[in-house]
């Protein structure tokens, strides 16, 4: 293979300052036995146009539960990431030379005033297995990560689910909360009672905004300062409370990479499911794969 050409991910094409991928099995999505023989690593380019590319959109990866999937047939079964696969992701990310960040620490490279191998690593709902199973692996890779708790329920459960058959998962405890944030990770608000934003009366939408952050500070005893509405769910309304309430950021579950000038209240993701393998992974950060989703197209 020539060192210094472009590689091809999936029929994609992108410059070799990002990082090379064999061509994906879209029926198997099978992973690699070996790291070496999946990722080989191409020198720097020093073409400004692939230079350009290479700074470029910001992907903003999105987990929910890292524990043992429950049983096949479960609703939303795909929301759990096995630990193993996890710790695969993080791991081989770091030795790409990539940087898992909150969105704390991500924001000078949101607003354009530094420049990296980097990406947003959050977290949904503040459930017990993520404290479990993630912390480690942020030790490890030196990565920090957000996690947007259900500000009301500290040591409760996903109760917003019980009706949807989803197996009952318990939450962080507030002690978890306090260590999470004293392991140097962002503490983010995921509203008080995990509501649907759009049906509730607007005074009550912007009650559940401000007093998740309130609830969290008090909790923590530092500044909270990112939001994610529930269920991806929200209006121009929620957008404009978000922002009011002093959150710098906002995320949704909107496909695709965040590019320059982003609405910083209006943030899209990257899902990460159960199913998601690593030459998966890459193509969702590493090629417009999820901003074509994201479109639609």
């Amino acid at each position: 293979m020539n060192r210094h050409a472009s590689y091809t991910l999936a029929a994609v094409t992108f410059p070799d300052c990002l990082v090379p991928m064999p061509r994906l099995d879209e029926e198997t999505h099978s992973e690699p036995t070996r790291f070496d023989e999946a990722l080989p690593l191409g020198p720097q380019s020093s073409s400004p146009v692939e230079r350009a590319m290479c700074l470029a959109p910001i992907p903003i990866l999105t987990y929910h539960q890292i524990a043992i999937p429950a049983k096949r047939g479960s609703p939303f079964r795909s929301l759990t990431v096995h630990p193993g696969r996890f710790r695969r992701h993080m791991r081989w990310l770091a030795r790409l030379g990539y940087r898992g960040l909150s969105m704390r620490d991500l924001m000078p490279y949101l607003l354009g005033q530094q420049r990296g191998k980097v990406f947003g690593l959050t977290f949904d709902d503040g459930f017990q297995n993520v404290s479990e199973n993630v912390l480690p692996v942020l030790a490890e890779t030196g990565y920090t990560a957000t996690n947007y708790f259900v500000a009301g329920h500290p040591g409760g459960s996903n109760f917003w689910d019980r009706d949807k058959g989803v197996p009952e998962a318990p939450l962080m405890s507030a002690r978890q909360i306090s260590e999470w944030a004293g392991a140097g990770h962002e503490v983010g608000a995921h509203t008080v009672d995990h509501v649907d934003l759009p049906q509730l009366e607007e005074s009550d939408a912007a009650a559940q905004i401000r007093m998740s952050r309130v609830l969290l500070e008090e909790l923590v005893g530092v500044p909270v300062s990112s939001f994610c509405y529930p269920y991806g769910k929200y209006g121009p309304e929620h957008v404009r409370i978000a922002r009011m309430a002093g959150f710098s950021t906002a995320t949704t579950t909107v496909r695709g990479h965040v590019r320059h000038g982003a609405d910083m209240w209006q943030l899209p993701r990257v899902p990460v499911v159960r199913s998601t393998s690593f030459l998966r992974l890459a193509q969702k950060l590493f090629t417009s794969y999820e901003d074509r989703r994201g479109r639609g197209a």
